[in-house]
């Protein structure tokens, strides 16, 4: 016997082994339970998500001599004839090949035949693709068929097919399969068959088939034919890494590598583009993401790192460059072009790509940011040292209010035990903000369970002061942090191999350090002695503008 497909082998009988379509079900079981079958149904929805396959179970449903709940038998003799494929009841057309108006006026004279069964059904695939004028012809018997005669619809597109259709149908829409749910399916039908096939062997199975059962148990099929062993082409999750890096050599070496191995630049494209879509979507709605568990954690973590912005301009690029790939002489370097300018935002000259630069600009400045604040030495900074010669300069010498008077120069300077404290430094065994953002990223995230992980890789570091200071994004995520923050603290002193304690903020509500501004109110200490007579040539006014705020005061000599 010749060997069948798993897809074929494996295609569901009954309604209860529909996978993934449960409003569909119940609809119909309701239908034939009650005797309230529609004349004419519309379904649709991606491909190898069971279209054709319920069709077949309704017209078994139908005819079933002994139905149970809706449900047929699969035993009885007008069952076992639509299930070879010889029964005379059920007519199966392909409407891209039978599209014409003469095809269409053929299933009209066979539709007013008699029918030795209790139904005749009519299975249209890719109904779409009837001509306006074959689709038209259809539509008088499509709105009142003879009494037991059912039309069943499929189609990928339904938004080609004919309003005056779509009104005379009852329509139905097939959802992709969730991860989970094509998981489970495929070890069923793993150990049904025998197959000793391992786990990453599913998964890879499960992303190739992304939510299509079919194309799911088309890749198992593949897998097993290699003997269990895993091809999966690494060049997609290469590019991303190095979206995530920034790091252009690497993406045009994945490329390079792809087109090595025989795969086309736009279909290379299609690709990176539904990895980034699954990245954006991990971090803004996980929910929606169709990947096993492994998978959709190490997407989220390259979404995180790439971050939303980054994320939405490489996508507007790629789809820029796959429309441009249409007409270009070698779509490669459409592709090669696009990385480029999503790796180096300052060769992009789009206004994201802008945007971008000055944010990256905006948090370098915050980072870098002396603690005085811009253009102000810290308090601790000493001031600069007077010049050589007798007397200091106007402006040189500056003084808080209320701090204690320099000592004349003929008083010895205090005992450095008697100084005033300097402000306290970071602990010296703490690592600077630079080595701790790569520890964080690198080895604690890791380390942290999904719950933690998800709050604590929102943030970044400010600083390391006595403390490493944590921003995150909102006041609900930094009360949630809170709860976990002990937890975090202990994975962190594993890693760093010393206590480092957890200061988390609000981005952009950061607390004060140690080291605080400048007060406004400083005053400018001048000694009068430097003050000397202006030139006779200068004009009292040039003298006043040199020093704003300045008083002009007249002293006679008498």
């Amino acid at each position: 016997m010749a060997y069948q497909s798993l897809y074929r082998r494996y295609r569901p009988r009954r309604f209860a082994e529909l996978k993934g379509q449960p409003h569909v079900v119940r609809a119909l079981q309701g239908a034939v339970r009650d005797g309230t079958v529609a004349h004419a149904y519309l379904f649709s929805g991606p491909r190898g998500t069971g279209k054709t396959s319920t069709a077949r179970i309704l017209a078994k449903a139908l005819n079933c001599e002994a139905p149970q709940d809706g449900e047929p038998d699969g035993t009885c003799p007008w069952c076992q004839a639509i299930e070879a494929g010889t029964s005379l009841d059920v007519v199966e057309l392909d409407a891209a090949s039978n599209r014409g108006i003469e095809d269409a006026r053929e299933i009209i004279r066979g539709a007013a035949l008699a029918s030795g069964g209790r139904w005749r059904v009519y299975i249209l695939d890719e109904v779409h693709q009837l001509t306006p004028a074959a689709a038209s012809a259809l539509l008088k018997t499509l709105e009142e068929p003879p009494t037991n005669v059912v039309f069943v619809l499929a189609t990928t597109d339904p938004q080609k097919v004919l309003p005056t259709i779509r009104s005379r149908t009852q329509h139905f829409d097939f959802r992709l399969l969730a991860a989970t749910t094509l998981a489970e399916h495929l070890r069923e039908v793993a150990d049904d068959a025998g197959l000793d096939v391992p786990a990453a062997a599913i998964d890879l199975a499960v992303r190739r088939g992304a939510g299509s059962a079919r194309d799911a148990l088309s890749a198992l099929d593949q897998i097993v034919a290699a003997g269990g062993e895993l091809d999966d082409d690494a060049s997609v999750d290469e590019i991303v890494e190095a979206l995530c890096e920034r790091d252009t050599g690497r993406a045009l070496v994945a490329v390079a590598s792809a087109a090595a191995h025989g795969r086309d630049a736009r279909p290379l494209a299609e690709d990176l583009l539904g990895a980034l879509r699954d990245a954006l979507l991990a971090v803004l709605a996980p929910d929606s993401v169709s990947l096993p568990d492994a998978d959709l954690e190490r997407v989220g973590e390259q979404g995180r790192r790439l971050g939303p912005p980054a994320t939405v301009r490489a996508l507007d690029l790629l789809g820029e460059a796959l429309l441009a790939m249409r007409e270009a002489p070698d779509p490669r370097v459409v592709l090669e072009v696009a990385l480029v300018r999503a790796t180096r935002p300052e060769l992009d000259p789009s206004p994201a790509a802008l945007l971008e630069r000055i944010e990256r600009l905006e948090r370098a400045g915050r980072n870098d940011r002396p603690p005085g604040g811009p253009g102000r030495p810290p308090r601790d900074t000493p001031p600069p040292a007077p010049p050589s010669g007798d007397r200091e300069t106007i402006g040189s010498i500056r003084q808080r209010k209320g701090a204690a008077p320099s000592p004349p120069a003929d008083e010895p300077a205090p005992p450095p035990e008697a100084a005033a404290p300097a402000p306290s430094e970071p602990a010296g065994d703490l690592p600077s903000r630079e080595e701790l953002t790569l520890l964080w990223a690198d080895e604690v995230l890791g380390r942290l369970r999904p719950r933690a992980k998800g709050l604590f890789a929102q943030g970044r570091f400010l600083r390391v002061d006595r403390a490493a200071v944590l921003a995150l994004p909102s006041e609900a995520l930094k009360r949630k942090a809170d709860e976990l923050r002990p937890e975090v603290e202990a994975e962190l002193a594993a890693v760093v191999g010393r206590r480092v304690p957890l200061q988390l903020v609000v981005e952009g509500d950061e607390a004060p350090t140690a080291t605080l501004p400048a007060s406004d109110d400083e005053e400018e200490v001048v000694d009068l002695r430097d003050l000397a007579d202006a030139p006779p040539e200068h004009e009292i006014d040039r003298l006043a503008s040199a020093f704003p705020g300045a008083e002009v005061v007249v002293q006679n000599d008498a």
